[in-house]
């Protein structure tokens, strides 16, 4: 695996690096005291082509490859996972998903303005409903329904933890056909939300990434027609695994960035707060919790590029993704514990950004699997 990046990745690492510098950092505290939807900067990444960044660009998106996305939501993460979360699900599961089983009708309608971002103008984004109040980490249990009715579904239930649930125009909506069958009786469907009988919850009060619009789905009597089904009759299930292998590689992108981005503060922290007449770097304590917060980053980069680079080559990833969502996630926590504890008062306070980076990790360790979802993934395969 060649680990020099190309004349284009440069390129896209640095245009992410400065517009999170230039548009996400100015008011990035006060959006999430205020849980404020960054929908603003969505808008400006669409115009950079980064809502599709993966996508060909005969369907309206970018065309670049997934160590590019990688870097770019590693730099966005940085500075405001409440951005890069919802590009990351906008890109790595609902377009992805599109472009890879979705048919060439359904590709034209959703998948184009999806991967552009915008339409007529106005922010066009996806949703991933898959979670329900009962079937979170066993999605193998879903509770929504879609009963047949010959050349349409009508669809019963609730989702829940929905990223991008206000703000999105589609959804991709996994539900149960014919429980007989269990896992082989789950459909996935794209359902638009302006459809009738949808109703969008309050704003999920969350721990961190507040900024991204999280809330629970509901839908009575939704009626979804036969040509919106992706795949074939009970496909669902396996759309949803699929779709999800590659989509860790995003939230491993994302942990990376956030545990970067502690390092990063709690590096220069040191290089200026002085305590018993010197920096504290020079103090062997903090100096070692440097060392351990660069060391655990490089890997969890590692662990990333390597993922993403299975991908590009359209090569199994299911171990490999897991890795990096696992290891990452759990980094991006520990660099943000050790950035507060570095920082003292000063990181326990809002004022700074470490006690946010924190927050904003605890969330990778649960979002599209949880670390000990992760476990049993890794688990499975090594003991195949």
């Amino acid at each position: 695996m060649d680990l020099s990046l190309t004349e284009e990745q440069l390129m896209i690492q640095k245009a992410a690096r400065e517009f999170a510098q230039q548009q996400c950092l100015p008011g990035v505290i006060e959006r999430d005291e205020h849980q404020k939807v960054p929908k603003e900067q969505l808008l400006q990444l669409a115009d950079l082509g980064f809502m599709g960044i993966m996508t060909p660009a005969e369907y309206g998106g970018a065309g670049m490859d997934t160590i590019s996305y990688v870097l770019a939501m590693e730099e966005i993460s940085k500075v405001d996972s409440s951005v890069s979360v919802c590009v990351s699900v906008n890109n790595s599961l609902v377009c992805w998903g599109l472009e890879k089983y979705g048919n060439e009708a359904q590709k034209q309608k959703y998948l184009t303005p999806l991967a552009q971002g915008k339409k007529d103008g106005e922010l066009y984004v996806g949703a991933f409903l898959l979670s329900e109040p009962e079937a979170g980490s066993d999605a193998t249990h879903q509770h929504t329904s879609a009963i047949d009715k010959g050349d349409h579904y009508v669809l019963n239930g609730v989702k829940n933890w929905i990223t991008n649930g206000s703000t999105a125009s589609v959804y991709l909506v996994m539900a149960q056909t014919d429980a007989s069958k269990g896992s082989r009786g789950i459909n996935a469907f794209i359902v638009e939300k302006n459809t009738p009988g949808i109703t969008v919850g309050p704003k999920e009060n969350k721990m961190g990434i507040r900024g991204s619009d999280t809330h629970s789905i509901s839908f009575m009597d939704v009626i979804v027609p036969k040509e919106n089904r992706i795949g074939d009759d009970g496909f669902g299930f396996n759309f949803a695994m699929k779709t999800l292998n590659g989509g860790r590689i995003g939230i491993a992108a994302q942990a990376l960035g956030i545990a970067g981005g502690a390092f990063e503060l709690a590096l220069a922290y040191s290089q200026e707060r002085k305590t018993f007449g010197k920096e504290i770097y020079k103090h062997q304590v903090i100096a070692f919790k440097l060392a351990d917060m660069a060391t655990e980053v490089e890997a969890a980069e590692l662990l990333t590029f390597q993922a993403a680079y299975l991908k590009n080559n359209k090569k199994g990833l299911t171990k490999e993704g897991a890795f990096a969502k696992y290891f990452a996630s759990e980094v991006a926590v520990k660099c943000g514990n050790e950035a507060v504890q570095i920082m003292g008062g000063y990181g326990y306070t809002k004022e700074y950004p470490a006690e946010k980076f924190l927050r904003d990790a605890k969330l990778m360790t649960i979002g599209e699997g949880t670390s000990e979802i992760q476990k049993v993934v890794i688990s499975r395969e090594i003991l195949k």
